[in-house]
């Protein structure tokens, strides 16, 4: 039986709940934070790390850290005096599972989402 007010055979939702995720997508839709992503479902690391790894300087590392953190996707963890990020979000493992399978020379073999 279809929901009330909701024609039948159709999905639910409607353009405004897709806001937000619309959003978070804007957000997550650029190369260093996909690699940043991509780093952090394999491990925490330090903004140094990740810039490191991404040749971004650390300021500009940050930046997209706070994004990513800002869309829930990211949390991060104080231990002395480093800061540790990693994922929050459980469902960016298959998100960037369909990523690096249509994107990566590789596609997404090793990984099993």
């Amino acid at each position: 039986m279809a929901p009330i007010n909701q024609p039948s055979g159709k999905p639910p939702g409607g353009v405004q709940e897709f806001a937000e995720a619309a959003e978070c997508l804007r957000t997550l839709a650029h190369p260093v934070r996909l690699r940043i992503v991509q780093l952090l479902l394999h491990g925490r690391y330090t903004v140094g790390e990740i810039a490191k790894d991404c040749e971004t300087p650390d300021n500009v590392t940050s930046e997209h850290l706070r994004l990513l953190q800002r869309c829930g996707f990211l949390q991060s963890e104080r231990e002395g005096r480093f800061v540790y990020y990693q994922v929050a979000e459980p469902h960016l493992e298959h998100l960037m599972a369909c990523i690096e399978g249509r994107f990566l020379p590789c596609g997404a073999k090793y990984r099993t989402p």
